[in-house]
């Protein structure tokens, strides 16, 4: 036997095989193969795996904010295949690159009611399904990828030629796989702490390793970038903390990651007063922040909730939906107070949803964060939701402004044109966001930067191109010009689609089955043989 790895388990199948000789023809090479081609047996084994490498890339950071890590937000097994694939492709590696799961791709793409908005209203189900299909097709790119190398291997072997075999056996060896962290979007828990304990159990077990949970109220949720947030008293949010934490200690993920978001800085409304038992607990702190109106005669106040405030009698604002309302202008105060009492109750990592990407706005609340925890770290949504081109041309024209330079050739109020792209400010700006990543990274504790509904706009871009072209004059030349050429020169891997769908590894696998009289689909006849070159 010329086993194709030198696995510890080696022996161990060659044992196990001998001691059945009524498996006929099982050949332990074969077992080696799909073993390798398929190291993560189960969801669990994936998010301890990765549960290791996102603490590695968080000490990194610790060290050197320059080792920052990226992701992009994937709605589809396919999509997280795709990228990853090409991220390997491009660099090599798949260091510091994960995978974001969004849930307002879910609850725009994957729903069963259909599209809807980010309000927690798909079903919770649909979250921990979506995780095991990006994990489906990340392993499916692992067993295509290494069954390619097996076949390269087998014809070294058969030309005699020892140094290929060499190099081969050594690419199998080291062999980097598709599988990265998933930080996945848990919304505010789709319930109560026993209703996100559940939920956080079964994405846990289809392979997350870290959770993303939000201070809104799960029933009055809303996507970061929209109004009518409505947060909860911190510990209503600490027992949503604890329940992730004891999911991931019950399934053995011991060192699962907590990403505590916080909606603060855009959410003026709550829905409870937080319960305060004595001056300066968490709850008066919490409370503290509300808008209120002294109270002279409590004879007139029928039915409203009263603050004892230093001494004074307070009566919050209650607006006719029954939530109250802070102050304006203690967004970032509140935002502070948030993750600091996030990270002291379990938390591992941050996520400060803001209006706009504003690095020192981050840098502030942050700075004010360490204070008290020194190594205190962000994840940031490089939202799509922003619009980067015309929030970087006016950080550039009011940085100007102030600097005293002359602005006369430019007008703010129509910054997004055309006309301003190959300007000195539209360069400038264009520049800021090129390094907004490694300069947030650097200067605003950011250790993850993503961008959440990324491949949604992707695909319907490209779906928009392809339409254009493909309906219009330029007909067939549309799809061959704009696609399949492209694919071939940029050795786009699906160019081969049968090969991507798993038809080369069913034919390995009809050859271990069946032998000499395997029906193969791999013949002389099949079309992908046209993409050989």
């Amino acid at each position: 036997m010329n086993p194709t790895t030198t696995r510890p388990d080696a022996r161990e199948i060659e044992a196990l095989i001998a001691a059945h000789p009524r498996w006929s023809g099982i050949t332990p090479d074969a077992v080696l193969r799909m073993r390798r081609q398929n190291q993560f047996r189960t969801g669990l084994d994936i998010a301890r795996y990765t549960a290791g490498i996102l603490r590695r890339d968080m000490a990194a950071y610790d060290a050197d904010p320059a080792d920052y890590t990226q992701s992009l937000g994937c709605w589809h097994g396919f999509i997280a295949q795709q990228k990853m694939i090409s991220i390997k492709k491009h660099f090599g590696t798949t260091k510091g690159r994960y995978l974001y799961l969004s849930g307002w791709m879910v609850a725009a793409l994957r729903s069963e009611f259909g599209p809807l908005p980010d309000q927690s209203m798909h079903e919770k189900t649909s979250v921990p399904a979506l995780i095991a299909e990006l994990y489906t097709f990340l392993r499916q790119a692992d067993a295509r990828e290494l069954g390619m190398l097996f076949r390269d291997l087998d014809a070294a072997r058969r030309e005699g030629d020892s140094a290929r075999e060499r190099q081969l056996q050594h690419a199998v060896e080291t062999y980097q796989t598709h599988v990265v962290p998933v930080i996945a979007d848990i919304d505010a828990g789709f319930g109560n702490a026993e209703a996100t304990y559940l939920l956080a159990k079964k994405m846990i077990e289809a392979g997350a390793c870290a959770l993303q949970i939000e201070n809104q109220v799960s029933d009055e949720k809303q996507c970061g970038h929209q109004d009518g947030k409505v947060t909860v008293p911190h510990e209503d949010f600490i027992a949503k903390i604890r329940a992730c934490r004891y999911a991931f200690l019950e399934l053995g993920i011991d060192d699962g990651i907590i990403v505590a978001r916080t909606d603060s800085l855009g959410a003026g409304l709550t829905k409870q007063i937080a319960v305060s038992t004595h001056a300066g607990d968490i709850g008066d702190l919490y409370n503290s922040y509300l808008d209120c109106d002294e109270v002279a005669d409590l004879s007139s106040q029928n039915g409203d909730v009263i603050l004892n405030r230093g001494g004074r009698l307070m009566r919050p604002k209650r607006l006719p939906s029954n939530l109250y309302q802070f102050r304006e202008g203690t967004g970032a105060d509140r935002c502070v107070l948030d993750c600091i009492t996030a990270l002291q109750n379990g938390a591992d990592l941050l996520w400060i949803e803001t209006e706009k990407p504003d690095i020192d706005q981050i840098a502030g609340m942050v700075d004010r964060i360490r204070a008290v925890v020194p190594d205190a770290k962000l994840v940031y949504n490089n939202s799509p939701s922003f619009n980067w081109t015309l929030n970087f041309r006016q950080q550039v024209f009011d940085a100007w402004s102030r600097e005293g330079r002359d602005m006369a050739a430019y007008d703010r109020a129509r910054l997004m044109t055309v006309d301003y792209d190959e300007t000195p400010l539209g360069r400038e700006a264009d520049e800021r966001i090129r390094t907004f990543q490694r300069d947030a990274a650097a200067r605003a504790g950011i250790f993850h930067h993503l961008i959440t509904l990324p491949t949604y706009h992707t695909a319907a871009l490209s779906t928009d191109t392809l339409a254009k072209a493909y309906f219009g004059e330029a007909g067939m030349l549309g799809y061959v010009k704009g696609v399949q050429r492209r694919e071939i020169r940029e050795g786009i891997a699906c160019v081969k689609h049968q090969n991507m769908a798993g038809s080369d590894l069913g034919d390995d696998h009809k050859e271990y089955f069946a032998g000499d009289a395997a029906l193969k689909a791999g013949g002389s006849h099949n079309t992908m043989n046209q993409f050989a070159a």
